[in-house]
């Protein structure tokens, strides 16, 4: 066994109230098959990803009709109410499993199906350089305003700085259940893995994502993953 794994954490445990379904938008299906399963065949079918921790709502229902049960590769633990908390539960899954000090994780969003395998291929590359991590993003094209209060505008920003995260956001799993753990104990706003290990003094780096790796969050956003998984 290589001293040095690379393990894949998806909190699936949010209940996606913007959808306007009774089903959890993650157990949504596109091309016969729920979001979460393509999330996470993303990950199974690719030879440098260790084993995958999907972190589960406590009354979930839909998991065991997916084809993961008796797959060895694949981990269940329970989530927690917000999705830090569901991150964090599957890091201690794999310090509590098999991890050593060498293993690193991608967190990804289970609700981002169209992640495409070149994505996971450019995080591993960045790890060279990147020894504090690194994340997918892609830059903004359109005009970026600050607005105050009263919705008017500030001023504009220059948009050659800004960046939209995506997942996979790609750490060491040990610094980053310290960067977390620290940032709840503190009392502070985790909006994602980057932003916790920031307030740990880190630096992750950004990696060129994809516009096709959307966050389906709508009801539109289905077409749109519809149309990029049937041309994959």
């Amino acid at each position: 066994m290589s001293s040095e794994r690379i393990w894949a954490v998806i909190p699936a445990a949010g209940i996606g109230s913007r959808m306007n379904s009774d089903t959890p938008k993650q157990y949504l299906k596109i091309a016969e098959k729920t979001i979460l399963e393509h999330s996470i065949n993303c990950f199974l079918e690719h030879s440098k990803i260790y084993k995958v921790v999907v972190a589960l709502h406590p009354e979930d229902t839909y998991w065991e009709e997916l084809p993961f049960k008796n797959n060895p590769r694949v981990i269940t633990t329970t989530g927690g109410k917000e999705r830090v908390d569901s991150v964090l539960a599957g890091l201690k899954v794999i310090q509590e499993t098999e991890s050593s000090q060498h293993d690193w994780v991608m967190v990804h969003d289970a609700a981002r199906p169209c992640l495409k395998a070149e994505q996971i291929d450019d995080l591993i590359h960045a790890k060279d350089s990147s020894p504090e991590g690194a994340i997918l993003a892609i830059g903004v094209t359109d005009t970026v305003k600050l607005a105050n209060k009263k919705q008017t505008i500030e001023k504009t920003i220059d948009r050659d700085t800004i960046w939209l995260a995506q997942t996979p956001q790609f750490f060491p799993v040990d610094s980053l259940k310290r960067s977390i753990e620290s940032a709840l104990e503190k009392g502070e706003w985790v909006t994602d893995e980057a932003s916790a290990m920031e307030l740990s003094g880190h630096h992750p780096s950004l990696v060129i994502g994809s516009r096709k790796n959307i966050k389906i969050t709508e009801q539109e956003d289905l077409f749109l993953a519809s149309l990029w998984l049937s041309r994959h």
